[in-house]
């Protein structure tokens, strides 16, 4: 909105304060004063001696005119992410979240990240009346209590959702479409099986929750998604479907460790033509490996170790020696590789696969090869210790974080909107 009140669609011209100051453009006053007042809720009083928030913006706040050169505000950020990436920061101890963000009509992102710790509080339901502009709201690691508010259903426009690692309980609402980052809280109960509009997810992580209940099948919907983490959560599923990835022609990453997960891998998992990083371990699957898995040429990483695992290997050398030290398959007892087809040729002396031959030299006994290293610090001391511990893998040539990864991806989209704000 205008300060005339009529509606005003923004234009796509670049935020400069120098250009501003000689154009005569100015702030929209009835959001520069709500800024101040979110800016005073954060313990940022400094905000208020600027006398127009657009022209003498700051790290974390950005703007876009209307036609009529009056500039909204479009984005707020609060919390430092690292010594290059630092927002204004917050008061630990009194920062809330204040309801003048409601007076922000073109607010398309906020973000607080370990903002209100040491105040824990809900996450307010108001946030919903930001259904119309928001694409991308960040609540990162800020202490956040009780449920999840329905409220934030309301958010249709929202393509990032990130509440990771507060102390968030309940189920997860219905109403919320957007569950991209929900990760290390104490959620509980199903996942919602309505998601057949979530067609532009990209991903969704729910990782070390307390979610009980089998994948959805409106998963298989979700054509664009791709990275699906779920580690952790104990109480996920008893079994994976065979069908149950049937769709995902875009997923590059499925992290299914530490689920208590029983029964055979399927095998429509290697179907997934992206598919680069796949994690089944800590969990009680049996069976063998399914021999389609030597086909997924895209596969770079694959931990299988610590299930209940047998038969032989399916691998060739060159599979073997694409993945080297990011092939975990060791504390399958019931495993063994078939040296006639090739398997070790990609193996060297440097490395302890920690399989042996299937073929033995007399009863009890096998001939072991080496291929993964214990003394370079890449595997857990402890055979049993899984994928928990361990959040690095690869996404398009670049080692992300798991934990992380939102991060990354809210930067990535704050850098695309800085090329045109």
């Amino acid at each position: 909105m205008s300060n005339s009140g009529a509606p005003s669609a923004l234009v796509d011209a670049p935020q400069n304060g120098y250009s501003m100051k000689n154009n005569g453009a100015r702030t929209d006053i009835r959001e520069q004063e709500a800024v101040y007042d979110i800016m005073k809720a954060t313990g940022n009083d400094w905000a208020t001696d600027i006398p127009d928030v657009c022209r003498g913006r700051w790290h974390g706040i950005e703007c876009m005119p209307d036609k009529d050169n009056i500039y909204h505000i479009v984005s707020l950020s609060f919390g430092a992410l690292s010594d290059d990436t630092a927002f204004p920061t917050c008061n630990p101890t009194r920062s809330f979240i204040s309801p003048s963000i409601t007076k922000l009509p073109h607010l398309r992102t906020l973000f607080f990240y370990r903002c209100f710790s040491g105040n824990p509080q809900p996450i307010p339901a108001f946030l919903g009346q930001l259904g119309h502009t928001l694409q991308t709201l960040v609540l990162r690691e800020n202490g956040h209590v009780g449920p999840i508010p329905n409220e934030l259903g309301n958010l249709t426009r929202l393509m990032v959702l990130d509440l990771h690692k507060n102390n968030l309980n309940g189920s997860i609402p219905v109403s919320l479409g957007r569950i991209t980052g929900l990760s290390r809280n104490r959620l509980s109960g199903p996942i919602p099986e309505s998601m057949d509009g979530l067609k532009d997810l990209i991903l969704m992580d729910l990782s070390y929750n307390n979610l009980s209940s089998p994948l959805p099948k409106s998963l298989r919907s979700l054509n664009s998604l791709q990275a699906l983490i779920l580690n952790g959560n104990p109480m996920m599923s008893t079994t994976l479907p065979n069908d149950g990835f049937d769709g995902l022609k875009d997923l590059m990453i499925l992290i299914l460790s530490d689920m208590n997960l029983h029964g055979t891998i399927p095998q429509s998992i290697s179907k997934l033509p992206n598919l680069r990083v796949l994690h089944v371990d800590g969990n009680n699957l049996n069976g063998s490996i399914p021999a389609s898995f030597r086909d997924m040429n895209n596969l770079s990483e694959l931990r299988l170790n610590s299930n209940r695992l047998s038969g032989r290997v399916p691998f060739g050398r060159e599979m073997v020696w694409r993945m080297r030290r990011k092939l975990r398959l060791q504390n399958n007892s019931g495993l063994c590789y078939d040296a006639r087809n090739g398997f070790e040729d990609g193996l060297d002396s440097t490395f302890d696969l920690g399989i042996g031959h299937c073929e033995t030299t007399k009863p009890g006994t096998t001939r072991t090869v080496q291929h993964l290293s214990n003394s370079n610090g890449d595997l857990p001391k402890s055979l049993n210790k899984s994928s928990a511990s361990v959040h690095k893998f690869s996404i398009v040539g670049s080692l992300l974080h798991l934990t992380t990864f939102l991060l990354f991806f809210f930067l990535f989209i704050v850098g695309k909107n800085n090329e045109h704000v």
